[in-house]
């Protein structure tokens, strides 16, 4: 189940704080410091959860630069 989640919350939470900042940069970035702050309280251990968090965030960033860019225009 705990996997799901990590291949689902990380790109929602990128196009979150994308909508929020009009920023793709900015809402990967701040992203990714929420994951690295759960890594380092011991939330995630786990190899596979790590890579579905990495392979939706990326999905997140692609899918929000394509946002930000219909929303500029």
């Amino acid at each position: 189940m705990w996997f799901i989640v990590a291949l689902i919350v990380p790109c929602l939470l990128v196009l979150l704080f994308t909508r929020v900042t009009y920023n793709h940069y900015i809402g990967t970035l701040l992203t990714v410091a929420l994951l690295v702050a759960s890594y380092f309280k011991g939330y995630t251990d786990e190899l596979h959860e790590i890579l579905a968090d990495i392979v939706s965030t990326t999905v997140g960033f692609l899918y929000a630069e394509k946002m930000v860019k219909r929303l500029k225009k």
